[in-house]
């Protein structure tokens, strides 16, 4: 893989391309700064953003005005090759925190192997209606802790919407859900991205996050994309390794509460 050449292109679709992830969401590109205003209970934040020393702390400070006028925080999604070299610095001072750092791991589907299924005992359920994601966000709230509204509001609104720009899947050991992932298929974009896998703990090490990932990349590979990328943990990231997927750049969520 050519990672500076495919890391381009990851910027250019996902990135300064982006797509409203939900109905009623939407997307503008406000100078060098590419932002994200989600519908209702959805995602805020910025996508993209191409600055210098000299436009740097303008340009948060307006983004910081803007979020804050829609009565709510927001997110900074920084990745490691963004500039100024120091804007993480930049976003501290302005009053962000960051969280976990992440890696940006990517892969192309011609060279994964797919033919991974599911530990014995272990069945793996598509999620399209408001049931399905009621076992989505238990498996979120148990292998994540926290409150899994957003989750709950993102994902009814998005099987309401054009149901094939995601996928979600449950995985089920009888009728318990154990492990549970989604995949967002933006469309006209070469990648698709994996999100939200989570396994409960007594189920971990068993192989079933691997399965998740090969049964949402077989289903992007039928779409025709050609690289499907995860925002990983350091957790998920050996398993990942494993798979074929390789690391681009960092990501670091940088929170506003407001």
């Amino acid at each position: 893989m050519d990672h500076a050449a495919v890391l381009a292109l990851f910027d250019r679709d996902m990135r300064e391309g982006a797509r409203p992830d939900t109905p009623g969401a939407r997307v503008e590109r406000v100078g060098r700064v590419v932002r994200h205003i989600g519908a209702d209970k959805s995602w805020n934040g910025v996508l993209w953003s191409d600055l210098d020393e000299t436009s740097a702390d303008a340009a948060v400070a307006e983004q910081v005005r803007f979020f804050s006028g829609l009565g709510g925080g927001f997110e900074w999604k920084l990745y490691g090759h963004d500039r100024p070299r120091d804007l993480g610095r930049r976003l501290r001072a302005a009053g962000f925190t960051a969280e976990p750092e992440e890696t940006l791991m990517v892969a192309e589907l011609s060279d994964l192997a797919l033919d991974v299924e599911p530990p014995e005992g272990v069945r793996l359920l598509p999620v399209t209606d408001r049931a399905g994601v009621a076992l989505v966000a238990e498996v979120h709230e148990q292998a994540f802790g926290g409150d899994s509204t957003r989750l709950r509001h993102q994902l009814l609104a998005q099987l309401t919407g054009d149901t094939n720009t995601v996928v979600a899947v449950v995985a089920l050991a009888g009728d318990v859900p154990v492990s549970a992932a989604r995949m967002e298929l933006p469309p006209g974009a070469r990648f698709a991205g994996l999100w939200g896998g989570g396994t409960v703990e007594a189920w971990r090490g068993r192989g079933i996050y691997r399965a998740l990932v090969a049964h949402r990349a077989r289903v992007a590979a039928e779409r025709g994309y050609r690289y499907v990328q995860v925002d990983a943990s350091s957790l998920s990231r050996p398993i990942l390794t494993r798979l074929g997927f390789q690391p681009l750049t960092t990501t670091t969520p940088y929170v506003y509460e407001g």
